[in-house]
This record gives C-alpha cells, sequence and structure tokens, in this order.
C-alpha cells in the first residue's frame, strides 16, 4: 500500500538517497493520475507514483531510461529526469527527480492563439516522430491498429451515451469506422509521446508552452499523437497544425487520428463526468475539452 505522501516523506527521501538536494524546500505542485508532484525549490520537481502502485513506478523507470535522450532534439521544454530514487522503507517505489516546466494544463487554461499552438504542436511532433531504436517500450493499447481497440471504443461510447454525454452517438460511430478502413500504417515505429490530452499539454499566455507525462511513451502510428490537434487546438486550426507537420500527414494518417482522437474524447468525458459525480478516477475539467473536441470531430461527418 502507498503511503500518505507529504512534504515530509519527499525530504526524507532526498536525505536518504540524494543528500545534496534535500535542503531545497519542498512543496506540491500537482496530484495527476499515476504521480504526484512536488515542487522541489524553483527549477526542479520530484514524482512519485500513489495511485498505480507499480504500475506507475515502471513508467517513471521509462521516462528515466528514454526521455534524457529525447529531450535535447524537441523544440518545447519537457521535464527532464536528473536523478531516480529507488524503493526503500520508507516508500516502496521508485521515483524521480526531474526538471520542473512552468505552465498550466490546457484543461484549465484552454489554448487561445490558435496558430501559434499549432504550428508550436506540430514543429513538437515533428522532432519527437523519428525512427525509435529496437529496444524501446511499445504498448498494446496506444499507437497500434485502430481496429483492436474497437470493443474499448464501443464500451467507452455505449457508456458515455447512456450517461447523456453524447448527443449524435452514430456519427462519432461514422468517425470511427471511417478511421478503422482508412489504409494502415506502414512506416517505421516511430516515437509517440501517446498522452498528448489536455492535462499533459501546458500552455501560457494563450499558447503552448511544455509538454510533460512521458509515462505513456511507446513507439507506433503517428496518427495516435495527431489525435491531439483535435483534443487541444481551437476550431479552425486543424488545418495549421497539419501544414505545419512534417512530413506533411497522408489522408489516411489524417483519418485514422480522427478516430484516435473520438476515442480519446470519449475517455476524457467518462472521466470528465466522474468527476462532475464523485465518483473514482474523477477529474472535472477533463470534461469540456473532451466535449468540445467531439463536437469537433462530429461536426466532420455531416
Amino acid at each position: 500500500m502507498t503511503p500518505e505522501i507529504t512534504a515530509e516523506l519527499v525530504g526524507d527521501l532526498l536525505r536518504d538517497q540524494h543528500p545534496d538536494l534535500a535542503d531545497r524546500p519542498v512543496r506540491l505542485g500537482a496530484r495527476g493520475w499515476d504521480n504526484q508532484m512536488w515542487r522541489l525549490g524553483d527549477d526542479l520537481a520530484v514524482r512519485l507514483p500513489w495511485a498505480t502502485g507499480s504500475a506507475g513506478a515502471l513508467l517513471l523507470r521509462k521516462e528515466h531510461r528514454w526521455v534524457p535522450r529525447l529531450a535535447p532534439r524537441l523544440p518545447l521544454p519537457v521535464p527532464v529526469p536528473q536523478r531516480l530514487g529507488e524503493p526503500s522503507e520508507r516508500f516502496p517505489y521508485p521515483w524521480l527527480v526531474t526538471t520542473w516546466i512552468p505552465g498550466t494544463p490546457a484543461d484549465r487554461a484552454p489554448v487561445s492563439r490558435a496558430a501559434d499552438a499549432a504550428t508550436s504542436l506540430a514543429g513538437f511532433l515533428s522532432a519527437l516522430h523519428r525512427p525509435a531504436p529496437g529496444d524501446a517500450p511499445t504498448s498494446h493499447s496506444r499507437g497500434g491498429p485502430l481496429a483492436e481497440q474497437t470493443d474499448g471504443f464501443t464500451e467507452a461510447l455505449t457508456s458515455a451515451t447512456e450517461r447523456g454525454l453524447v448527443d449524435d452517438p452514430d456519427a462519432v460511430r461514422a468517425v470511427w469506422h471511417d478511421a478503422v478502413t482508412a489504409p494502415p500504417w506502414t512506416g517505421p515505429a516511430l516515437w509517440l509521446h501517446a498522452d498528448l490530452h489536455p492535462a499533459n499539454v501546458l500552455v501560457a499566455d494563450g499558447t503552448i508552452c511544455g509538454v510533460i507525462d512521458f509515462g505513456d511513451l511507446c513507439v507506433g502510428d503517428p496518427a495516435y499523437d495527431l489525435a491531439a490537434g483535435w483534443l487541444l487546438l481551437p476550431a479552425g486550426a486543424l488545418d495549421d497544425f497539419h501544414a505545419a507537420y512534417r512530413p506533411a500527414p497522408d489522408a489516411a494518417t489524417a483519418r485514422r487520428a480522427r478516430g484516435w482522437a473520438a476515442a480519446r474524447a470519449l475517455g476524457g468525458l467518462l472521466i470528465g463526468d466522474n468527476g462532475v459525480h464523485g465518483r473514482p478516477g474523477g477529474k472535472v475539467t477533463w470534461g469540456p475539452p473532451a466535449d468540445a473536441a467531439l463536437r469537433r470531430l462530429t461536426a466532420t461527418i455531416h
């Protein structure tokens, strides 16, 4: 069982394993899906798994291995692991010390400078989406063939419809069908962030200023990440986003991205609704951007 994470615990862990950092002030930064983030002075943070225990710990070890290799080529700031904390009697899982990236998550501060944000997001993904080495991490649910996720999509759509969260389920099904029937990705396995929902993208002055949480980093079809254009950007910005992304996505990739965006938007709607009704795993701020994205997506069908 994960112990209660407090500033005192974080300080004790640092004194035990990284004493040169232990004199820095510690304060809560954020409680995310898998991890808690504690500020460590002005420029560092400590990430500790809390909600998903050992599963979250594996994600941190993955970040520690791969993100420092990828970060130098990325045009947006990302949290770069600096130290790895090992499991101990005080805390049963590994933990990270990373750089701190300022900004407000996009689920709480939506993008308003659409053209600038579209260019920034496209530049980030163009730099990230490069062929990965053979030992890079893979995922059974992210970046693979869309058809393999149809059961999960159908279950999410049914649940969201029953909760009254979807106005036109037939249009959502049409988006998914069009994506599933698009030609599959036949290129190399590319690096993917694989979790570019609004809570993992930071905004300042109306545009994207950073990307966080690389715990789901994996390889696969770039359409999975390109779905972020639907999830993050205001209406009318998709053309700018696709125009700035290199190499330009072909029609099949754009269709698959719409399908992934629909699936991710349904997930955001359900998590947001959980937050409204106090269910476990709920985050009320995830609902509005997911609803806006799904409305943009279904408008392309009519």
